[in-house]
C-alpha cells in the first residue's frame, strides 16, 4: 500500500506531477482568530504520496478529513490518483496539493486532519485553533503561524 512520506499544511502551494514543487509558508499547525465561528480564507494540504513499483499504474483513493475537536467532521474530500510508472522499476513519491478555500471552524480548540489512502488512515495532522486571549492585542480577522517545532 502507498505510505504518505510527507504532508503539511501552507499558506498556498504549487505542485506539477514529476517536478519539483513550491510552497508559500509552509508547516502551519496554529490559526488565531478574533471571532468565532472564522472563516479562513484557504489553506494547502500538500502531501508526498510514496508508491513502490508494483503500484504504479494502479488507482489509489486518497481522502482526507478535518475533524474538530468533539470528533466531528468540519470538511472531506475524495479523490483517486495514478502514479504513472517510469518503466525502471523504481519506487517514486507523488507530491499533489489540495486547495481548501474558505474553511469554517466552530469554535477554538484541537482540530485533525486525517489522510487515508486506500481507505486506511496513514497520517494526523494537528491543529490548533487559538482565540485571543484577555487583554491580547491581536489584530482582527485570521493569522496564522508556523508549528513549534
Amino acid at each position: 500500500m502507498p505510505e504518505i512520506d510527507f504532508a503539511f499544511l501552507a499558506d498556498a502551494a504549487e505542485t506539477v506531477p514529476g517536478q519539483k514543487f513550491h510552497v508559500l509558508g509552509g508547516g502551519i499547525a496554529r490559526i488565531g482568530g478574533r471571532r468565532f465561528p472564522l472563516r479562513h480564507p484557504h489553506l494547502a494540504l500538500v502531501i508526498g504520496l510514496q508508491v513502490t513499483s508494483p503500484e504504479t499504474d494502479r488507482e489509489h483513493e486518497i481522502r482526507f478529513v478535518l475533524l474538530d475537536p468533539d470528533g466531528a467532521e468540519v470538511a472531506g474530500a475524495t479523490g483517486s490518483l495514478v502514479a504513472r510508472s517510469q518503466h525502471d522499476a523504481r519506487d517514486a513519491t507523488l507530491t499533489f496539493s489540495i486547495d481548501l478555500w474558505n474553511l469554517t471552524f466552530p469554535a477554538p480548540g484541537d482540530y485533525s486532519f486525517r489522510i487515508l489512502v486506500n481507505g486506511s488512515e496513514r497520517k494526523r495532522l494537528p491543529l490548533l485553533l487559538l482565540a485571543p486571549t484577555e487583554g491580547s492585542e491581536e489584530a482582527d480577522g485570521a493569522s496564522t503561524a508556523p508549528s513549534d517545532g
